[in-house]
């Protein structure tokens, strides 16, 4: 086994990922990067539509524009990438890693470890949807690969259940490819993805949303032939008297993500709401030189987020290596009213405060207030789908030092 230390080890090669590599290197620290796939860049690689980087590089790039923007810019920092990669065993306390490669077994001896594992798909298991179980159903990142870097064509004619924005990106690529897409359905009462992927990819192309509607059965011998389809209540139960069968032989899902936290959750406190680990606006987790950016903390709608909160967690990280102490008064963050995702969890008076909000349901104009602060941020037309980003320069943060907290509600 082959023994070897680094000032930063990165754990997972997305878009967070990266970007905290680039920006640990930028500080003149060693960063050793570890990707279990082939190459790294993650979902970036299969996502060939373009709306990435007009935050981060103030440039609209495809996915593997960004991928490859940011491993460029990774090479030229000599950070180590060890691709194919499996973490055996780790110790996050002691931030020590047992690795396994193709080019054999390693252990890594970090000064900071940064975890940024990204999120998976909600498997269709989850939904619960009886009947039979044939071939056919699959999650939309599965058929976006199969499409995008595979050239398979998984279906003839297809529906979309859930209105997630790779759900609906794949409506519109499906379409080009020549299958018909008969429908998205959407259990919620509003959409899931973002508004203008509502409008580029089922209005554009006369793709029908149905809302309030999701799948109720499911029928194939081998192969995928029909599916059950029923409006439901405010309680998502089925109304009596609304069912149709619908033929196709593809189902693909896009019913949500789900933080990548199961290999750390035992050590690392993860918020029940984000249902990621719980992170301070420096990124540090619940343990002491140990950071978490990404979509692993909460499920971000736009990949610049994800990668500017690594650049974040990648600077601190490579400063915490180095000894350089930049933690200061911290201050738990309280969800108020009309919340559901609030990232961060914990308020560093030492570094610069950048909420995420997402909404409880869709509001036609609202006010996001810290109360504590005395800080409001008007806002119109709001979706749970699209985050609210605020942020507060660290010189206003002190007052909540008097208060020992930070609330945060939309009114």
């Amino acid at each position: 086994m082959k023994r070897e230390k680094t000032d930063v080890l990165v754990i997972g090669g997305g878009a967070a990922g990266m970007a905290c590599a680039l920006s640990a290197a930028k500080e003149g620290v060693y960063v050793t990067l570890l990707e279990r796939e082939s190459s790294v860049g993650g979902v970036l690689n299969q996502c060939i539509h373009n709306g990435f980087g007009l935050q981060f590089y103030h440039q609209e790039l495809t996915g593997p524009e960004f991928a490859s923007r940011l491993i460029d810019d990774m090479n030229m920092e000599n950070v180590k990438i060890i691709s194919q990669s499996y973490v055996r065993d780790i110790d996050v306390r002691k931030r020590v890693a047992q690795v396994l490669s193709p080019d054999g077994a390693y252990e890594i001896q970090a000064g900071a470890l940064v975890i940024s594992t990204g999120a998976r798909e909600r498997p269709f298991g989850s939904l619960l949807i009886p009947g039979d179980r044939p071939a056919g159903v699959m999650p939309a990142g599965v058929a976006q690969r199969y499409v995008n870097l595979e050239n398979r064509i998984p279906a003839r004619k297809a529906m979309i259940l859930g209105s997630g924005d790779i759900g609906l990106i794949m409506a519109r690529r499906l379409t080009l490819e020549g299958v018909e897409v008969v429908s998205v359905l959407e259990r919620m009462s509003y959409p899931g993805g973002l508004t203008r992927n509502i409008v580029q990819c089922l209005e554009d192309f006369d793709i029908p949303l149905h809302l309030s509607t999701t799948v109720t059965g499911i029928s194939g011998d081998g192969r995928l032939r029909s599916v059950e389809i029923s409006k439901v209540d405010e309680n998502f139960t089925p109304v009596p008297g609304t069912s149709r069968t619908i033929d196709v032989d593809a189902l693909i899902l896009s019913a949500g993500l789900l933080p990548q936290v199961e290999d750390f959750s035992d050590d690392l406190e993860v918020d029940p709401m984000n249902r990621g680990f719980l992170v301070s606006n420096t990124c540090e987790s619940s343990i002491e030189g140990v950071f978490a950016a990404g979509n692993n903390v909460a499920i971000f709608d736009l990949v610049d987020y994800v990668a500017a909160e690594g650049w974040i967690a990648g600077r601190h990280a490579a400063l915490f290596s180095r000894g350089v102490n930049t933690s200061g008064d911290r201050v738990p963050v309280f969800r108020g009213k009309n919340i559901s995702i609030l990232v961060p969890g914990i308020v560093d008076m030492e570094e610069h405060l950048r909420l995420y909000i997402r909404l409880r349901k869709p509001m036609e104009k609202g006010l996001v207030v810290l109360k504590e602060l005395k800080i409001e941020k008007k806002f119109s037309y709001g979706v749970p789908s699209e985050m609210i980003q605020l942020v507060v320069n660290r010189d206003k943060l002190q007052p909540l030092m008097n208060y020992g907290k930070l609330t945060v509600e939309v009114q």
